[in-house]
């Protein structure tokens, strides 16, 4: 039956992320209690004022279809809190609304990239922009940096990484899947190298931008050498845990944004209705509901990495944004219980998995075979149990 499928498909990997998730399920649905920290989704609900909203557009009847680039409110709403928030100036016009910030991301490589084209990533990287950028037959360049950079590559890298295929660079920050926060200094850094580079855009993912530890969120785009070359993308998913709200949001050189919303045009049309007058409400209004759920992945934070430090052989950075542990496990390849050796990162996260029914997901998803991605998305209570577990499982491997 694979005949009949297009090469695209066939060459497109499953989300490791979500794999891991339907490998927990099938172990719960044989009876197994498992705890699953593979998915990066809050597990706090939408704030009351947000849904009631959208209860609100409802009732006055927000229920038809919007323009592609999304209703005026909201897109005049993104206008101010980019202002307001990151010291960048998108006009309404220069902003499209797209039913999650992923689509986003899909809707750029379909503008941005032809056959053959380059798309510069930081690794480890956001497990979709790897396989977005070869839907689009684009060349993803990984420029890798390890825990003892902070997962951070250096200007030098990114320079080196540069060909006259380069069409865009690509990366998160607070990043998915290692919380690394770039500072000002870093970023302008980036800045400079990319400012003698000005064929070449950049593609800032800020959807994690109110979960970050810092107390400062700095925007690429806000560096005026390179103003004219950035793209920011953001969304609600993260920062308001809208996750199934499916609402994101770039802003973007017009001529960039008019092509995005050409091609949404003929794929999904606008976002929800009553779900964008949600939106507009979410960014203009008080923020105490998302500062309360930042302050509490943080005490999550720490305590996950108080306990990692406990097992031997887990090498953590110190991240600071988002909601991940990404550990290096590489102390661990070799090693064996009698039955089972473990020689890879995907080999440590299925035994982890199997022997202390604990969902992970392996760095080889994000462009780092040595490491793991936790998500302390969970509560504390989860969290204590999943590492008392995972302690037990790993003391077995010599």
């Amino acid at each position: 039956m694979q005949q009949v499928l297009s090469q695209r498909v066939l060459a497109l990997s499953e989300s490791e992320t979500l794999k891991m998730a339907r490998m927990a399920r099938e172990l719960r649905a044989q009876g197994h209690d498992v705890i699953s920290l593979s998915l990066g989704e809050p597990d706090f609900d939408t704030p009351d004022h947000i849904k009631e909203a959208a209860y609100q557009a409802l009732k006055d009847s927000y229920t038809k279809y919007t323009p592609v680039a999304g209703l005026p409110d909201l897109t005049k709403a993104i206008s101010e809190k980019f202002k307001r928030d990151n010291n960048l100036d998108y006009a309404p016009d220069q902003i499209v609304v797209s039913n999650g910030a992923k689509q986003s991301v899909y809707n750029l490589c379909q503008v941005l990239l032809d056959p053959g084209d380059e798309a510069i990533l930081f690794s480890p990287y956001w497990v979709s922009y790897y396989e977005i950028v070869k839907m689009a037959e684009g060349v993803p360049v990984c420029v890798y940096a390890g825990v003892e950079q902070d997962f951070k590559p250096t200007p030098a890298q990114l320079e080196a990484a540069i060909t006259p295929e380069t069409k865009f660079v690509i990366f998160s920050s607070p990043c998915n899947p290692t919380g690394a926060v770039f500072s000002r200094a870093e970023l302008e850094a980036y800045a400079d190298v990319l400012a003698k580079h000005p064929q070449v855009y950049i593609i800032s993912d800020e959807i994690y931008e109110y979960i970050n530890f810092t107390h400062e969120h700095v925007s690429i785009g806000s560096f005026p050498q390179v103003k004219n070359q950035t793209i920011t993308i953001n969304g609600f998913a993260k920062g308001f845990a809208m996750t199934g709200w499916r609402l994101g949001y770039i802003g973007a050189p017009r001529l960039i944004a008019d092509a995005c919303t050409k091609i949404q045009g003929q794929v999904t049309s606008g976002a929800s209705s009553f779900g964008q007058k949600a939106g507009a409400v979410a960014l203009l209004s008080d923020r105490t509901p998302t500062e309360q759920m930042r302050e509490a992945f943080r005490e999550r934070r720490d305590i996950v990495l108080s306990m990692l430090e406990e097992i031997p052989g887990i090498k953590t950075n110190l991240p600071d944004g988002a909601f991940y542990i990404f550990a290096d496990v590489s102390a661990y390849f070799g090693k064996s219980d009698g039955q089972t050796t473990i020689h890879t990162a995907d080999d440590f996260c299925d035994y982890v998995l199997l022997q202390g029914h604990v969902g992970l997901v392996s760095g080889s998803a994000f462009g780092d075979p040595n490491c793991f991605r936790l998500s302390y998305a969970a509560s504390e209570e989860q969290l204590r149990e999943a590492i008392r577990r995972m302690k037990s499982v790993l003391s077995r491997l010599k």
